[in-house]
C-alpha cells in the first residue's frame, strides 16, 4: 500500500513540475506568488544624466496611430518589450496594470507596451482577454540595444528630458511603492 501511495505521490509531483514548464499561464501563476511574497521587486539605481537622441524611435497601435518618442519631451515615458508567449512577461502584467491604472488619466506620464511577438492582433486580444487597458504598439522603427537587446520582459523608463532613468531586464514588480514613487519624482524634477 505504501509503495502505491508513493508512486501517486510522484506522479503528481511530476505532473505537477511538467505543467509549470508547459503551460505558460502556470508557470506565470507560480512567478506572480514569487512577486507577491516580496521577491522581484525593481532595484532603481542612479542613471548617468546624459539625454538621448529619442527621435525616430518609433511605435504604432492597432488603429494605426504613430508615436515617435522624440515628440515625447517634457512627459515620463514607461516603455516595456514583452510577449504573450513569455512567462514572466505574463507574471508581471498584472502588477503594470495596477501601475497603469494609477497613471493612465496622468498626461505627464506615458505609458508604451511594445509587442515584441510581432503580431500586434494577437497581442491586442491578450490584453482584451485578460481586461487590461494597457496600449499596446507595435515597433516600427530600429530600437537601440541600451533601450532594448532581446531580453523579454525589458522596461525602460526615461524622464522628460529623454534621459534613461530606469531600465530593468527580468521580471519585477512595478506595482511596488518605490517605482510609483520613482514615476512621481520624474515628473516635477526637471
Amino acid at each position: 500500500m505504501k509503495f502505491i501511495k508513493k508512486n501517486i505521490v510522484n506522479g503528481l509531483f511530476i505532473a505537477l513540475l511538467l505543467v509549470i514548464v508547459f503551460v505558460p499561464d502556470a508557470k506565470a501563476l507560480l512567478i506572480r506568488g514569487l512577486m507577491e511574497i516580496g521577491l522581484y521587486s525593481p532595484s532603481i539605481a542612479e542613471f548617468p544624466k546624459a539625454a538621448m537622441d529619442l527621435s525616430g524611435i518609433k511605435f504604432q497601435d492597432a488603429k494605426g496611430n504613430a508615436i515617435d518618442l522624440g515628440n515625447l519631451k517634457g512627459k515620463v515615458i514607461f516603455l516595456n518589450f514583452w510577449a504573450t508567449w513569455c512567462p514572466p512577461c505574463r507574471a508581471e502584467m498584472p502588477s503594470i496594470n495596477k501601475l497603469y491604472q494609477k497613471f493612465k488619466d496622468d498626461k505627464n506620464v506615458v505609458f508604451i507596451f511594445a509587442d515584441a511577438d510581432g503580431d500586434l492582433e494577437k497581442s491586442v486580444k491578450f490584453m482584451t482577454n485578460r481586461k487590461y487597458e494597457m496600449p499596446v504598439f507595435k515597433v516600427t522603427s530600429t530600437i537601440p540595444d541600451q533601450i532594448f537587446s532581446g531580453a523579454l520582459p525589458t522596461t525602460v523608463i526615461f524622464d522628460k528630458q529623454g534621459r534613461l532613468s530606469f531600465r530593468h531586464e527580468g521580471i519585477a514588480n512595478y506595482a511596488d511603492k518605490k517605482i510609483v514613487d520613482f514615476l512621481n519624482k520624474l515628473k516635477v524634477s526637471d
